[in-house]
C-alpha cells in the first residue's frame, strides 16, 4: 500500500505535537510493509533526508505566512500523491489541512483524516481564521473515509456536531522513557538535580507559558529555577514578550531540544507544569509521566482525559494565576520522588498496528 501523509510540517526534529506524533507513528506503519511517504514544508526541516526510519520524505517549499502555509502545501501534497505517487490512501492530520478533504476526494483518492482537536479555539487565531478551521474541521468529518480522534473528549463534539459516530478512537502514545544526565548541560544551564520546575511547548498564547512564569515569580523559591523548552514557529509579539519575560526573571530556555539534552531534563525534575488553555491530548504530559515525574495540568478536557490524581489539576478559569501559583506551592510542599503511572493505553506499537487497521478497512471497502 501506498501512503501519502500531509497535515504536518515535517520528521523528524520538527517542533510540534503532531511532528511527534507522525515521528513515531509512521515508521512503525512503514515497518509493517507500506510505502509511506511523508510531504514535508521544506522550510521548517534543516536536514537533506530522503528518508528516516523507512518512510519517505518529500520537501515541498512552503509559503511562510501562517494563513495561507497549510492549505497551499496541502494542495500540493494532495496532487502529488494523486499524479507524482499513484497513492492507495492519502492520511491528512488536523482539521486546517481536512478542509482539503473534499478536493481529495475529487481526484478518487482514499482518505483518512486524524482530529488531534479543535484548533479553532487556539487564541492566535482571527475570526477568519477560526471560519476556516471550524470549516476544515466539518469537511473532515463529512467526506474522510475514516476519521481518528486522538481522545474521547473530541470524539463527543464530532458526534454532537456532525453525526459522525463511526469515529475511532485511536490516542497519542508515548515512547518508554531513557533515564540520562549530562552533568555539562545541567551545568550549562545553570540547574541541579530536582531543583528546578520543567514546561515545554510551542511559544504561542495557548500554552500560557506566561503564565507560568508569572506564577514562578510570585512564589520566590530559594535555589529553585524554572526551565522550558521549546520555541516559536515564526517569531511574534507573544514570543518576544515571552523570552523577554523569561530573561528578564532568570528563567532557563532551552530553545527547541530533543534526544538526550530532552532526557535529562526529564531525568532529573522536580515538577513538570503544563499550564494549557488548550490542547488535543498532549503528548508532554504523556511524556513527563513516563518519567514517573510528578504533574501539574490545567483542568482543561485534555488534559482530565488522562485520568490524574485531582491534586495534578489546578482550575484554569479568570483566576487561573492565582489557581496555578497555590496549585504550584501545594505541589512542591508535597513532592515524592518517583509517582506511577498507567500508561498502557498509549503504547505506540498498538497504536500503529490500531492505525495500520484503519488503512486496511479503507482501502478494502473503497474498492
Amino acid at each position: 500500500m501506498i501512503v501519502v501523509v500531509t497535515g504536518t510540517r515535517g520528521i523528524p526534529n520538527v517542533l510540534g505535537g503532531v511532528e511527534t506524533h507522525c515521528e513515531e507513528l509512521l515508521p512503525r506503519i512503514a515497518a509493517y510493509g507500506h510505502e509511506v511517504i511523508i510531504v514535508r514544508r521544506k522550510n521548517y526541516v534543516r536536514d537533506r533526508l530522503s528518508s528516516y526510519k523507512g518512510v519517505t520524505l518529500y520537501d515541498i517549499p512552503n509559503v511562510r505566512k501562517k494563513s495561507f502555509e497549510t492549505i497551499i502545501h496541502t494542495f500540493r501534497a494532495i496532487w502529488h500523491a494523486k499524479w507524482k505517487f499513484h497513492a492507495d490512501l492519502v492520511h491528512i492530520h488536523s482539521i486546517g489541512p481536512a478542509l482539503l478533504t473534499p478536493f481529495a476526494r475529487a481526484l478518487g483518492l482514499k482518505v483518512v483524516f486524524t482530529h488531534h482537536g479543535p484548533d479553532y479555539d487556539r487564541a492566535k487565531w482571527g475570526k477568519v481564521a477560526k471560519f476556516m478551521l471550524r470549516t476544515g474541521e466539518r469537511a473532515g468529518c463529512a467526506f474522510a473515509h475514516q476519521v481518528i480522534v486522538i481522545s474521547n473528549v473530541i470524539n463527543e463534539k464530532i458526534k454532537q456536531k456532525y453525526g459522525r459516530a463511526d469515529a475511532r478512537l485511536i490516542p497519542n502514545g508515548v515512547s518508554p522513557a531513557v533515564r540520562i544526565t549530562l552533568p555539562a548541560y545541567m551545568q550549562e544551564l545553570g540547574i541541579e538535580t530536582q531543583r528546578y520546575i520543567f514546561a515545554m511547548g510551542r511559544f504561542v498564547p495557548e500554552k500560557n507559558l506566561h503564565l507560568l512564569i508569572k506564577a514562578f515569580i510570585r512564589l520566590q523559591l530559594s535555589g529553585f529555577r524554572l526551565v522550558i523548552a521549546g520555541d516559536s514557529d515564526m517569531e511574534d509579539n507573544y514570543s518576544l514578550m515571552l523570552k523577554s519575560l523569561a530573561r528578564e526573571n532568570g528563567v532557563a530556555l532551552t530553545g527547541f531540544i530533543k534526544g538526550d539534552k530532552l532526557f535529562t531534563l526529564l531525568t532529573n525534575a522536580a515538577l513538570f507544569v503544563i499550564p494549557s488553555s488548550h490542547e488535543g491530548l498532549p503528548i508532554a504530559l504523556l511524556e513527563a509521566m513516563s518519567y514517573h515525574l510528578p504533574v501539574l495540568a490545567s483542568d482543561i478536557p485534555a488534559n482530565k482525559a488522562v485520568n490524574l490524581p485531582d491534586e495534578c489539576y489546578f482550575r484554569y478559569d479568570d483566576l487561573a494565576l492565582d489557581n496555578l501559583t497555590q496549585a504550584m506551592s501545594q505541589r512542591l510542599q508535597n513532592l515524592t520522588s518517583s509517582t506511577v503511572y498507567d500508561l498502557s493505553s498509549y503504547n505506540w506499537d498498538n497504536i500503529a498496528a490500531q492505525t495500520e487497521q484503519v488503512y486496511m478497512e479503507t482501502t478494502a471497502s473503497c474498492r
